[in-house]
């Protein structure tokens, strides 16, 4: 069995610039990218193999229509686990390790673009005790069922190439691949599929934060000295705007950890962020 798992995701979420709430609309969600690339690589690999593929989400009922794509363009099932939207990275995960148990291949897009940690595919693999490669730009089906050869950035430059074979767990970058057309056939097959729902029985295994007050950024008030009581309003205005200061250059310094940290410190307290120094613009 291969697995291609999916994020419900507004691709045009709104920010309202007074709260700073942000607002979603099921019009605009969709799965990314990378995770529809993530759905073609499994439908490839099912086609050489002889396979079947079914697309997982954890999210809420409105991702029904996700999976409903999926299943138009091939996927043979659809698995929801019905899981809240803002849920953190390891829940998702140790939600969507339960339905994926014994799966040869899960393939997952390498990052959302909500968050983007691309930390999901790790912690599945983690579960899963399953072999990992992360961050993909180049996959090759083989001919014998559940190996794969593979490519993915280094740094420097640099890229790695991988033999994998079940299980294994991929993230693939979106420019891997295109997702096919789905034909009209399996347009109107998709809207009679049976989406199967998971309620996860997953306890969380620390505290989860959540916001309870929201506004926009406002910078860190900082210490200035008060003008001279002589000054006109004019004055005034200027020294504590420092229209009208010198400022200071930016520079690189090339520091030890220590002296890095201590530098930062300095330059804040220097600037009136920190306590201790004098106040500069």
């Amino acid at each position: 069995m291969i697995a291609a798992c999916l994020k419900w995701v507004d691709h045009r979420p709104e920010v309202d610039l007074l709260t700073g709430e942000v607002r979603t609309d099921e019009r605009s969600s969709g799965a990314s990218d990378a995770d529809r690339a993530a759905l073609e690589w499994a439908l490839r690999a099912a086609q050489a193999w002889g396979d079947e593929v079914v697309a997982v989400t954890a999210g809420p009922p409105a991702a029904d229509a996700m999976l409903r794509e999926a299943v138009a363009a091939g996927a043979d099932r659809a698995v929801r686990i019905d899981l809240r939207g803002d849920a953190p990275s390891d829940e998702v995960a140790a939600a969507l390790a339960v339905p994926l148990a014994g799966f040869s291949l899960v393939v997952c897009g390498d990052w959302s673009i909500d968050r983007g940690s691309g930390s999901v595919p790790a912690f599945v693999a983690a579960i899963l005790g399953a072999a990992q490669a992360l961050g993909l730009v180049r996959v090759t089906v083989e001919a014998q069922p559940g190996a794969l050869t593979v490519e993915r950035r280094l740094d420097g430059g640099r890229r790695e190439h991988l033999r994998l074979t079940g299980p294994a767990v991929c993230s693939v970058e979106p420019a891997s691949a295109r997702l096919r057309r789905a034909s009209l056939d399996g347009v109107l097959a998709a809207r009679r599929a049976a989406i199967e729902v998971v309620v996860p029985a997953v306890a969380r295994r620390h505290g989860a934060g959540h916001a309870v007050h929201q506004r926009p950024y406002r910078p860190r008030a900082r210490v200035l000295p008060a003008p001279s009581a002589s000054s006109s309003p004019r004055e005034r205005v200027l020294a504590l705007t420092g229209a009208l200061s010198d400022r200071t250059p930016p520079e690189t310094l090339v520091l030890d950890p220590p002296a890095a940290a201590e530098r930062l410190m300095a330059q804040l307290r220097a600037w009136g962020y920190l306590e201790g120094g004098g106040a500069r613009v």
